[in-house]
């Protein structure tokens, strides 16, 4: 008999984005278009993108904004972009995530601005959803820089359970472009779909449901608590700007904060 998953309507969802996706002379000339939309922002550390001029400018653009900042973790892999894995030993692996989140909390503490978060990237953010044991050291790490991080990782059991195991605060994203397997692992042999149309009524489906359509031809629920919106799409800009008519976003902490009665 098939499990019977009762339906959830999504009231409140960040939507995020990655900045400072540049590095010396080679710029990202869009990836500021998204930032009237979003709610909270991944700016890169350094190591797979992003140097020190597009750092800061970065953080001042999303001040100007009034939007949450996170760091956007990699490996250090500036020639492939951080899509490449690297192997590395466990304290290799914290003491790169330290680094970086080190990097964009020191340059946000420079402006009167703090971290909220940190979201890994590339080939770093397939392992956080694919190896319980990747993406716990990750977590350990982020940790070790402030218990209030939240950890932007994929949706599915490994955050939860990393969360939990780890005493981190998390979120589960969500790629609406992907094609998702029925435990909620990306299917990456499948390319993004760049269907607007397609798109945003998987995203009235996931907001009345909690729910996205697997590659099985099946529902899998997913606890949602941020969508991530790239730039690198042609039509990302129309993308985002229906989603926001759809659902006014909101920062991941003030959703929190509101759960606990913290805030109005």
């Amino acid at each position: 008999m098939p499990e019977i998953i009762e339906k959830k309507t999504i009231k409140n969802i960040d939507f995020n984005c990655d900045l400072a996706q540049a590095y010396g002379v080679y710029k990202n000339s869009h990836e500021y278009e998204l930032l009237d939309y979003v709610s909270s922002v991944n700016i890169s550390c350094g190591f797979h993108a992003g140097d020190p001029i597009a750092i800061k400018e970065a953080l001042l653009k999303a001040k100007d904004k009034n939007v949450a900042i996170g760091a956007h973790i990699g490996f250090n892999d500036i020639q492939g972009f951080g899509y490449r894995p690297v192997e590395l030993k466990e304290d290799e692996l914290e003491s790169i995530v330290v680094y970086q989140v080190g990097a964009i909390m020191s340059f946000a503490k420079a402006y009167g601005l703090s971290i909220e978060h940190v979201r890994p990237h590339g080939a770093m953010y397939k392992l956080c959803g694919e190896d319980f044991t990747f993406a716990s050291s990750v977590a350990k790490a982020i940790k070790k820089c402030s218990d209030w991080l939240v950890f932007y990782a994929p949706a599915g059991d490994i955050t939860s359970k990393v969360g939990d195991y780890v005493g981190l605060p998390v979120a589960q994203e969500v790629c609406l472009e992907k094609t998702y397997n029925a435990d909620l692992t990306v299917d990456y042999s499948v390319p993004d779909n760049t269907n607007n149309y397609d798109i945003i009524k998987r995203f009235q489906h996931l907001l009345h449901t909690s729910q996205l359509r697997n590659n099985l031809g099946g529902m899998s629920y997913v606890e949602a608590d941020t969508i991530h919106f790239s730039n690198k799409y042609q039509g990302a800009v129309d993308l985002i700007k229906e989603a926001s008519r759809i659902i006014t976003p909101a920062p991941v902490n003030y959703i929190n904060a509101k759960a606990s009665g913290w805030v109005d």
